[in-house]
């Protein structure tokens, strides 16, 4: 039995803050001792409280920092890694030009391998400690990931994309090889330790009707993976969509039709969606991806935040590498902000903060085992440094905070300022997986 202890302030959710006040949603213990067992948190309190009961435990202490549970990104691509910061031209454009080219040389096993790591470092220093992420088309890209994984022993969802027509031959599958990959992977690697598998068309316009029709089969022989594809994210990605399958209803309405719209189904995107769409999403109990570095880079256009809270459609927020323009869940929260304020909406720090925590980890159907300190919960954290920059020394006190209103004050300076430098340290099942050079 191993126990360990850290000493610093806390903060988590234990309730939407979207829905619900944030003095109720808010739990912020500013001086706390947060107890793991054998990787699971055993205890969360006051240390003034606590301190007696694990006298004999030697306490790691991080004074006038902030521990928080790990971030949640979800939706990423590991193979666009190396091409993020390509020259900007839009959505469609940009995959013909950039990416199908880069995701070409994932076919080969010791590609996949030498970029594995890489980006795995890349969220952990960012700190993320779980992602649903796309792989290649090709079976050996995911595999290359699931072992890196496997291997840090991160809780992740990956899935092998599925692509039949409307892409380069290289980069092409069929139907029944998209299928066999697949359940090959499910059965090798979901719920293996703690790694998750998504069936994973890439989009509507690159799966024929066959192949999402063995998309939809994979969900009925596997009912707990995840679906995992784009929706609605480019104007002319969607007058495509309505040439190719002109008989369905909308764009949602062509994965539904092949039993794809149900909880655990993740859409990226979701822009340009009707009322009918959300409802849609909602009576599911789908996810959305917000992806704001990404929309605003690509010129896709503004998540309207508000009308998938109205809907109470599950949201959470992702970097979208490489069309997003950052593996930091803080530089990607502050670009949902600024999409906020010009759609004339508010996103507050505490908001912001749950959509990559507790909010993703609701989107992913895995609140019941990450995404706050709740007891018998996974202890997957980071620890954030607020003067982890001169400026942001300047801007921060040296002491934290003792109410909420100096605390979101705070958030939001991180926020606004912080990066991979303000992720002091990142923790997976207890144990130190990553720290600031």
């Amino acid at each position: 039995m191993t126990v360990k202890a850290f000493r610093s302030a806390c903060l988590d959710f234990v309730a939407d803050p979207f829905y619900t006040s944030e003095s109720e949603s808010v739990r912020y213990i500013r001086d706390a001792l947060l107890v793991v067992e054998n990787g699971k948190i055993k205890d969360l309190g006051d240390y003034a409280q606590l301190k007696a009961q694990y006298a004999d435990i030697a306490i790691q202490s991080h004074p006038n920092h902030l521990i928080l549970p790990g971030f949640i990104d979800i939706h990423i691509h590991f193979p666009q890694t190396e091409m993020i910061a390509a020259y900007g031209k839009q959505l469609l454009e940009w995959l013909e030009k950039y990416t199908f080219p880069t995701e070409r040389r994932f076919k080969q096993k010791t590609h996949a391998d030498s970029i594995a790591p890489v980006f795995v470092n890349e969220l952990l220093r960012n700190g993320t400690t779980t992602a649903l992420v796309l792989a290649a088309v090709f079976p050996e890209s995911a595999e290359a990931l699931f072992e890196e994984c496997d291997r840090r022993n991160m809780r992740m969802i990956i899935g092998k994309v599925m692509m039949d027509r409307n892409v380069p031959d290289f980069l092409k599958d069929t139907a029944q090889s998209s299928y066999e990959d697949s359940k090959r992977l499910i059965e090798r690697w979901h719920h293996h330790n703690r790694v998750l598998y998504a069936v994973t068309p890439r989009f509507a316009p690159t799966s024929t009707p066959e192949q999402l029709t063995y998309a939809g089969k994979l969900l009925a022989e596997f009912p707990d993976v995840y679906l995992h594809t784009h929706l609605s994210e480019n104007l002319a990605e969607i007058a495509w969509v309505k040439e190719l399958f002109p008989d369905c209803q909308n764009y949602l309405d062509v994965y539904d039709q092949f039993g794809l719209v149900r909880e655990r189904s993740i859409f990226a995107h979701c822009i340009h969606l009707s009322d009918l769409e959300l409802e849609r999403l909602a009576e599911a109990n789908s996810a959305i991806a917000f992806c704001p570095t990404s929309n605003t880079f690509l010129g896709s256009g503004l998540f309207d935040i508000e009308r998938s809270i109205v809907q109470r459609v599950k949201l959470g927020l992702a970097t979208d590498v490489g069309g997003g323009t950052s593996f930091s869940m803080l530089k990607t929260a502050c670009e949902a902000y600024k999409i906020a304020q010009l759609n004339h909406q508010t996103l507050s720090p505490f908001q912001a903060l749950f959509l990559a925590t507790l909010g993703g980890a609701k989107a992913l159907s895995l609140d019941d085992k990450i995404g706050n300190f709740a007891l018998g919960k996974e202890a997957d954290f980071i620890v954030m440094d607020p003067r982890s920059t001169p400026i942001m020394s300047l801007r921060n006190p040296e002491t934290m905070p003792t109410t909420l209103e100096e605390l979101a004050d705070l958030l939001f300076s991180l926020i606004i300022m912080g990066d991979d430098r303000t992720i002091h340290s990142t923790y997976l099942l207890g144990e130190l997986a990553h720290r600031r050079d």
